[in-house]
């Protein structure tokens, strides 16, 4: 099972967070993506933009942070980090 954590931040502390689990054969990519949509829809977030250091942290840690420059509209919270806590 692939799962990925979600989490919406402001001021040091946990505003909003939630878990999406995927059973699904498809590749980790995909799995990542259909999850941040789902974050994202439950959220009510635009999705956000990977920049280079987001990829980069990803690829490295496999967490990242979306702030403030990763997003087209304004947002009232520090940042949204998403962790992969289980893969298959």
């Amino acid at each position: 099972m692939f799962r990925l954590w979600g989490k919406i931040i402001k001021d040091n502390r946990l505003i909003k967070d939630m878990v999406v689990c995927n059973k699904e054969d498809a590749s980790r990519t995909s799995k990542v993506f259909h999850a941040l949509d789902e974050i994202c829809y439950t959220f009510d977030l635009s999705k956000p933009i990977w920049l280079d250091s987001t990829v980069a942290d990803f690829k490295r840690h496999d967490k990242t942070r979306f702030t403030k420059d990763s997003f087209i509209d304004s947002i009232d919270f520090d940042y949204l980090e998403i962790h992969v806590i289980e893969e298959d």
